[in-house]
């Protein structure tokens, strides 16, 4: 199978629409049982693009680390989240889209056009749009925002693990693996984890009974 390369085409084509700042958006987090879902809008200098970019999961921690320092230093980035108490509330998909729309208003320079990885446009997102599935493989701005969102929801979770050791987050980020379901049954649920989920939530049905 050809690994797909992320290219500047999609970018190319609004700007010949006659749209100046584009900007690629796309998500890390829905899947894990804790922690926040973050969302990073990145708009690219067309003329000083890193080289190496691409889907966040094709690289290593390490080139993820330094892309996301060259990124902003050399692009317009933003980074924004959706709460575990949201995600309990509006559900994962509409607090990603939410984290989606913060990341795009966050930015330094309001964006003329937005590339958004996945099938839908984030409601209340007010601004010309394209969708792209499996953008972070296709575009470029969406790989760089793909390395801003996991590089910094990784961090979030490496602190939370200082503070909350038991359940692995150091490694396995909030997901579902084993050592952190082991540690839900010996230690608890804490209030990063998402209690509409639901390993999380019968865990919680259990102590209730």
């Amino acid at each position: 199978m050809v690994k797909t390369i992320p290219t500047f085409e999609y970018e190319d084509d609004a700007i010949n629409s006659g749209y100046a700042r584009i900007a690629g958006v796309d998500e890390v987090g829905r899947g894990p049982l804790a922690g926040p879902v973050v969302a990073a809008a990145v708009v690219l200098d067309p003329a000083n693009i890193p080289d190496g970019l691409n889907d966040s999961k094709q690289m290593s921690a390490k080139k993820r680390e330094a892309l996301y320092d060259i990124l902003h230093e050399v692009a317009d980035v933003s980074i924004a989240e959706a709460t575990v108490r949201e995600i309990e509330e509006i559900n994962i998909l509409q607090a990603s889209h939410l984290a989606m729309v913060r990341a795009v208003s966050g930015l330094s320079q309001p964006a003329d056009f937005v590339l958004i990885d996945g099938n839908a446009v984030p409601r209340g997102l007010n601004i010309p749009s394209g969708t792209l599935i499996k953008g972070d493989t296709r575009s470029l701005s969406i790989a760089a925002a793909s390395i801003v969102a996991k590089v910094w929801r990784d961090r979030l979770m490496l602190s939370l693990s200082q503070q909350h050791p038991g359940y692995g987050w150091a490694t396995n980020q909030g997901y579902p693996t084993k050592e952190h379901k082991a540690g839900l049954k010996s230690h608890g649920v804490t209030l990063h984890h998402r209690r509409t989920f639901a390993p999380v939530h019968n865990i919680l049905w259990q102590e209730e009974k």
